[in-house]
């Protein structure tokens, strides 16, 4: 697919969103041209939260306990938590812009969902078979700045797969797979601005991502990567406080435990000492046992202390066992 093949427009002219307005009714009065087939409509999500009624009083500190299941990092007043749609973003994704002042706006409760509604919606009203994807604005780690991603869609493809294919060089591709919904979310922002009182876009030129009628596909939450297959579940800072507390509903963050030979390396690395094989796990012997046990925590491992040597004697079994 050419690069000059795609479009993007933004329309003017989206009155402010109240609870309750008819996002459907709203863009549909300001295309220029109406709705086809293969159209991919993209939304933010700050309209969408204003029309499901997601407006609150108050400022972030008050909403963030609420909207956090699990604080990622922390650095000054800026928090990355992982929120209840499970996403992982600054103060649980709420927005204190273009809203008045002294209220916040929330995600939407369920942004699949929406997207779901909103292209029945449009196939009722209009007769043509639209993807849609619903957008927020996210920062992403090792970059400055922030791009939009898709928090929620649907008849879309989210992931267009490379894998099994090969490159002009003869290479397979193995892993390939672009994360179009985002790709699109990101192009939309663009045609739209931030300051532009534009929350809608339309994409032409990638019909073929849309699903058929009546097929919604996974939806943008399947992008979201579980607790413990992320390898950064933490924060620097976090990673080593949670790991000495070692407290079991913080395991889960760390991932699937480590192999022997990695653990092995970790506590020889760290402590100087080189645990040997012991009834299915490992024994560390001389080693501070603070240090063993956090480390052992840190990769899926629990840590018991044998009565000898005075307590300083760690066993170190894998979870499972």
């Amino acid at each position: 697919m050419r690069a000059q093949d795609i479009t993007v427009t933004a329309p003017d002219g989206v009155p402010e969103v109240r609870k309750g307005d008819d996002l459907a009714a709203l863009l549909l009065d300001v295309l220029d041209s109406p709705l086809v087939d293969g159209d991919i409509v993209v939304v933010t999500s700050k309209v969408v939260s204003k029309a499901e009624g997601q407006v609150r009083e108050g400022n972030r500190d008050d909403a963030l306990p609420g909207e956090t299941t699990r604080v990622v990092a922390r650095r000054g007043p800026t928090q990355i938590v992982r929120g209840r749609l499970g996403l992982t973003m600054a103060a649980a994704g709420i927005d204190a812009s273009n809203v008045e002042a002294g209220h916040i706006v929330l995600l939407p409760l369920d942004p699949d969902a929406s997207a779901r509604a909103l292209r029945a919606t449009l196939r009722d009203r209009t007769g043509a078979n639209v993807g849609v994807i619903i957008t927020d604005t996210a920062g992403r780690a090792w970059r400055d700045g922030q791009t939009d991603i898709a928090i929620g869609s649907a008849g879309l493809e989210v992931l267009e797969s490379f894998a099994g294919q090969i490159d002009a060089f003869g290479n397979d591709l193995v892993v390939t797979a672009p994360a179009v919904v985002d790709e699109i979310a990101s192009a939309a922002e663009i045609s739209q601005g931030k300051l532009g009182a534009r929350p809608f876009a339309l994409l032409r030129g990638r019909a073929d991502l849309v699903r058929e009628p009546g097929d919604d596909g996974p939806g943008a939450s399947t992008l979201i990567r579980p607790e413990g297959s992320d390898f950064f579940g933490f924060g620097a800072r976090e990673a080593v406080v949670r790991a000495l507390k070692g407290a079991a509903e913080d395991q889960a963050p760390f991932g699937a435990p480590a192999s022997v030979e990695e653990l092995s390396a970790a506590v020889t690395e760290v402590t100087g000492t080189a645990p040997v094989p012991h009834e299915g796990g490992l024994r560390v012997a001389g080693a501070d046992p603070a240090i063993v046990a956090a480390l052992a925590f840190a990769h899926g491992w629990r840590c018991e202390r044998d009565d000898i040597n005075h307590g300083a004697t760690s066993h170190l079994l894998p979870l499972t066992t």
